[in-house]
């Protein structure tokens, strides 16, 4: 009974190490993530920002086909406090240098290192999360994380008053510390799993042959594409090409990410107690494309309306998102690494190919359209939602 007693308190509290982790990574990544395009746009022509992104997505995919050797070898702690420490550095160059390629390496270090720590957090997640709660535990972690990136949301509204980008760099940097520090308390004597390696060929041709881990893999491609479209171009169309300021995108934005707090963690109980990740799936995939494809009607300036749709937009996300986690750890709850690195490959491939997308679309039409063309993609998820089989 004490055992048990004494490896139930180890393990919430390895769980809520994770969540603290998972909150500070998130204000980490989230403070700049909304002005790197803007930022990048001083270096780069607006049309050539998105190919940066498609480049720095090309060298996370490489990254990622080399982590699971660099994780037998030096151990997941080793590996994530590096990296993080390499991240910090990273962005105090982008805060303080004027020179564009150093700069835009600088930019490419610190997106590859987002994906991998993200990775890395993901292991520790899952070493420590009992399988009959995921839902509970993936949902409860995405509150912790959403939530700072609402919290991130309204301290940006501050430090760009002045409209100074590196002040956020800075911030960003030092918000690294408290993970640092909680990897080196909690997980310095972590023991790795023994980590199987096989190629990324024949990883996805057992992914292929699984249809519903098929289905989760192309969903969240889909919401990952969704992403990576609407941080790099909604940015930029609100401030160049409809005049807010950045207090005022900083505060929509805010009011737009509440919609992860709120719904991840009665979501992820929904999961595990009640319906079926299918049908909010589909729910969430409906919501996306049609508040997204409503952003071309909007008149001009008008910031309540802006402010609706983009909250929709979230709404639609934070559904897809935490059911197809949940989906994703109830179906392979004993994933193989190279399988979980693959589903996080998803990220950098949806930003090497959006960008793309969204460069030739550009060349034909204003940048408004983008959002028919993802709101559009995103009724495909209806495809894969419609027709997978629920856990429940």
């Amino acid at each position: 009974m004490s055992f048990r007693f004494s490896l139930r308190k180890n393990l919430n509290g390895n769980l809520f190490s994770l969540y603290l982790i998972g909150f500070f990574f998130s204000l980490h990544i989230a403070l700049p993530a909304y002005i790197n395009s803007t930022f990048l746009s001083g270096f780069v022509t607006e049309r050539y920002v998105g190919l940066l992104y498609a480049l720095s997505s090309l060298l996370t995919i490489v990254s990622f086909s080399m982590i699971p050797r660099v994780l037998s070898k030096f151990g997941n702690y080793k590996t994530a406090t590096t990296l993080a420490v390499v991240g910090a550095i990273s962005l105090v160059i982008l805060a303080t240098s004027h020179n564009p390629y150093i700069v835009e390496g600088a930019f490419i270090i610190n997106f590859v290192i987002i994906s991998l720590v993200s990775f890395n957090i993901d292991i520790f997640l899952e070493e420590f999360s009992p399988v009959r709660s995921t839902g509970k535990v993936r949902g409860t972690f995405l509150t912790f994380t959403n939530s700072a990136w609402v919290i991130s949301a309204l301290f940006a509204s501050f430090i760009l008053a002045a409209g100074n980008y590196s002040k956020i760099y800075l911030a960003s940097a030092i918000l690294a510390l408290p993970v640092i520090g909680l990897l080196g308390s909690q997980f310095r004597k972590f023991k790795d799993p023994q980590y199987h390696t096989s190629s990324l060929l024949r990883t996805s041709a057992e992914v292929w042959k699984n249809k519903n881990v098929l289905d989760v893999f192309l969903m969240n491609f889909l919401l990952q594409f969704f992403y990576a479209w609407m941080v790099i171009y909604t940015p930029l169309y609100l401030y160049e090409n409809v005049g807010f300021t950045w207090s005022e995108i900083s505060l929509m934005f805010a009011i737009m990410l509440l919609a992860f707090p709120i719904l991840d963690w009665p979501l992820g109980r929904l999961a595990d107690t009640r319906f079926g990740e299918k049908e909010m799936l589909t729910i969430g995939f409906i919501i996306m494309a049609i508040s997204t494809t409503l952003i071309i009607f909007i008149p001009g300036h008008n910031f309540l309306l802006w402010t609706c749709l983009l909250l929709g937009t979230r709404i639609g996300a934070a559904m897809v998102e935490v059911m197809s986690e949940i989906y994703f750890f109830k179906k392979v709850p004993d994933t193989s690494l190279n399988t979980l690195s693959f589903f996080r490959t998803m990220r950098p491939i949806a930003y090497l190919g959006s960008p793309i997308l969204a460069t030739i679309v550009l060349a034909f039409f204003d940048i408004k359209f983008l959002f028919i063309f993802l709101g559009i993609l995103m009724l495909y998820g209806l495809r894969f939602s419609l027709t997978m089989k629920d856990t429940r």
